[in-house]
């Protein structure tokens, strides 16, 4: 499957609010925090597409307060997972955020993301409880990257 990584902006609103709504269906973002991370400075933000469509979408921003680069989102179309593509926005937006540690936090059940952190050199930081819908604990998940 043939795809390429690039910037996201502002024109990419439809297509990102469309993606939120099948990847993460009750968890997904309001429109309002979608416009945030495509306009905000500060936040990497980039997009897979496949024939002219966003298939993958991830954006991080790098948060001085606790000195560690944040994913903030990562999710791609059912129908293109397990081909790469999560991975290879995984990790430009590490490689963007420029940072020593990047933490990111996905639903305690969420298996096929869970194995993805974990091949990727992510452990269990600390949980939140209660955090996603439904009542489920996010498990919040840390990458040590190489000097």
């Amino acid at each position: 499957m043939d795809y390429i990584i690039e910037k996201a902006g502002w024109r990419d609103f439809l297509d990102l609010y469309r993606l939120e709504k099948v990847v993460f269906e009750q968890d997904a973002w309001p429109w309002f925090d979608l416009l945030v991370v495509l306009t905000f400075p500060g936040f990497v933000r980039l997009k897979a597409v496949a024939n002219g469509h966003m298939i993958g979408f991830v954006a991080g921003e790098l948060r001085r307060g606790d000195g560690a680069g944040w994913i903030v989102t990562l999710g791609v179309l059912p129908e293109y997972r397990r081909r790469g593509v999560g991975h290879a926005l995984l990790r430009q937006c590490e490689n963007q955020l420029n940072s020593k540690r990047i933490r990111l936090c996905v639903r305690k059940s969420n298996l096929p993301a869970l194995k993805l952190y974990q091949r990727e050199g992510y452990v269990v930081y600390t949980t939140w409880v209660n955090y996603y819908h439904g009542g489920e604990d996010a498990l919040v998940l840390e990458k040590i990257l190489p000097s």
